[in-house]
């Protein structure tokens, strides 16, 4: 099995709110691997929007994600590549 884990900064105006967070858990459920955020010692499951929105993770904030699995790498680059490209929000 498959770990991979890479640091992104949030760089979208209003952070992980409830918006960002349903796109990055729908992306997160369309792979089998095991996503998790970790950011200030706290961990969320990249699947639940809840949790990832327990998080607190507002612009400049650096999240480490790993993920666990067969589509492990693809699944990291598109949540990387989410996080990068701001959530799709216009600014």
């Amino acid at each position: 099995m498959t770990t991979v884990s890479q640091q992104v900064t949030i760089c979208n105006k209003l952070g992980l709110h409830a918006r960002a967070a349903t796109k990055l858990a729908q992306l997160s459920q369309k792979f089998s691997a095991k996503i998790t955020l970790e950011l200030s010692g706290k961990e969320a499951d990249a699947s639940s929007v809840m949790a990832l929105m327990l998080l607190a993770g507002g612009k400049g904030k650096v999240v480490n994600i790993t993920a666990q699995g067969n589509d492990a790498e693809l699944a990291l680059a598109e949540i990387c590549q989410l996080i990068s490209d701001k959530f799709d929000e216009a600014e």
